[in-house]
């Protein structure tokens, strides 16, 4: 079933410039300069959307860190490469934004030792189950990239659901830095959720 996406979230995808595939032009240095400009107020909608999607950050790092282990083709790695590098300075920046509201702020990195035990965690929309993790590690060439895909696409449409989640929720993003990270957020995974899924339509293996 293909996902209907929020028309204003969409409108905002558009407006943002789409010429560098996962948003790594965004430097943690430009989202922390955004947020030190901005010391608004900001609603528990804001603090559960910040500490919900660091883990959900962080566990897309942990498995497109694999790509290069796992063989890969070089379109995948260099899409990977790049994803994890935007993804690391989100959350980067999300834990700052938390610690300095006295919020408390999940760990940056994915421990798959820890995250089975938090139920929570694994009822996130989009999250992977340590099965489907175990199914990814354990693939390697064509089967890896069209199984990491497929679980990254799904992935992407459970982060759009938490930012839709934001947006809907009473007093969400009324703070301009987490409506502008959040808009941001939506319009990369957005253009890489297509991106992703042309590559999965029309894959020939070795490219």
């Amino acid at each position: 079933m293909k996902r209907s996406y929020s028309p204003v979230l969409l409108l905002s995808a558009f407006a943002v410039s789409l010429a560098s595939c996962g948003g790594a032009a965004r430097s943690a240095a430009d989202l922390e300069a955004l947020a030190a400009r901005n010391r608004q107020g900001h609603s528990p909608a804001d603090v559960h959307f910040m500490a919900n999607m660091i883990p959900h950050h962080a566990q897309a790092v942990l498995f497109a860190g694999w790509a290069e282990s796992h063989e890969a083709s070089s379109s995948i790695q260099i899409f990977c490469a790049r994803m994890v590098v935007a993804q690391r300075d989100e959350i980067v920046t999300m834990r700052s934004w938390l610690l300095e509201r006295d919020e408390p702020a999940p760990p940056a990195e994915y421990s798959r030792m820890r995250m089975p035990a938090d139920t929570d965690h694994h009822a996130m929309s989009g999250m992977l189950t340590e099965a489907q993790l175990n199914e990814l590690d354990n693939a390697r060439g064509a089967d890896f990239d069209r199984l990491f895909l497929k679980y990254m696409i799904m992935h992407h449409e459970g982060a759009l659901a938490m930012v839709d989640e934001l947006f809907s929720s009473y007093g969400g993003a009324q703070n301009d830095f987490i409506f502008k990270l959040a808009s941001d957020m939506y319009a990369d995974q957005t253009t890489e959720i297509e991106h992703m899924q042309v590559i999965l339509d029309t894959y020939e293996p070795g490219r």
